[in-house]
């Protein structure tokens, strides 16, 4: 009996991963999900993708011809976005304004996270969650009275007005999550520091942050991403084209009434998620690394 049990035991233990060394299993359990989910991932962008390419015959005549491949394939629909629209100056608009946004609440999500988690005063816990609990109220909310404020400040249809709107919902989160990096350094690195005569600014720029570079990274890829794709802020601080965002730009300048250029706008939803999709396939690592690293204690 104890033999018994020590062979399952033993069994069990080389396992892990080995019931997947039969075949329908791995079709089950791996391959197919896998499958369904790079499908669900990448379709949306095959979806543009094809839908600038197209005609605009091929758009509407699905009798004659598939919505799912193109036949005649025409580069007219990118020309006309990049040579007759202001699409570029609003992907650089978004540029500016997205790294000008990830560069302020980066800074002041690094400081806030290093004085609650290493300073250790009376009550920085409760202070941590009410910043977190910050980044759960709606945008939709804040808007009304930030705009009083872009308005008294004279920074209404500016980049300017975007760029210290942002942080307004970037630093909460970030905050958070490099507490939870911060959190996982040990302390007697710092203490040992201050034995030596170091000052609370050269702990924080030559211990603390070189060791959290992926959580940076991640809480910068964060505040990059929402401000590329905010939509509300940008709709109502900015009126004039030339000064408008890619989400914003795309929707209002190519949906004129009820005619939808469908071929400019997937064009300028393809091109305009780029960006996003290059700087995540750069840093997966150091995103992924920095999540598990947030969690740890």
């Amino acid at each position: 009996m104890a033999k018994t049990e020590v062979s399952n035991a033993a069994a069990g233990d080389e396992g892990g991963m080995g019931y997947l060394e039969s075949l329908p299993r791995r079709v089950v359990t791996l391959y197919l999900p896998l499958i369904i989910f790079v499908i669900v991932l990448l379709f949306p962008f095959y979806w543009m993708a094809v839908t600038a390419l197209k005609p605009d015959q091929e758009m509407t005549n699905f009798n004659d011809f598939s919505p799912f491949w193109v036949v005649h394939p025409t580069f007219e629909h990118i020309r006309y976005l990049l040579f007759d629209t202001s699409y570029p100056g609003w992907l650089w608009n978004t540029v500016v304004i997205s790294v000008g946004a990830t560069f302020i609440s980066l800074l002041a999500s690094v400081f806030a996270a290093y004085a609650i988690e290493r300073l250790r005063f009376t009550g920085s816990r409760q202070v941590g969650l009410a910043i977190f609990l910050a980044y759960l109220v709606p945008p939709s909310i804040l808007f009304i009275p930030l705009s009083v404020m872009v308005f008294n400040l004279g920074l209404y249809d500016t980049p300017f007005a975007l760029i210290l709107t942002y942080p307004t919902f970037l630093v909460p989160f970030c905050t958070w999550l490099l507490m939870g990096y911060f959190r996982s350094i040990p302390f007697e690195l710092e203490e040992c520091a201050l034995i030596d005569g170091a000052s609370r600014w050269q702990i924080l720029t030559k211990i603390v942050l070189p060791l959290s570079v992926p959580g940076l990274i991640s809480a910068g890829i964060f505040a990059f991403t929402l401000s590329w794709n905010e939509f509300i802020y940008a709709l109502t601080f900015i009126q004039s084209s030339e000064n408008k965002t890619v989400p914003v730009g795309v929707l209002t300048e190519l949906v004129r009434s009820d005619v939808y250029e469908w071929g400019a706008l997937m064009a300028g939803a393809l091109i305009g998620s780029l960006p996003v999709v290059i700087l995540y396939s750069f840093f997966v690592d150091y995103y992924v690394s920095s999540m598990t690293g947030a969690v740890k204690e």
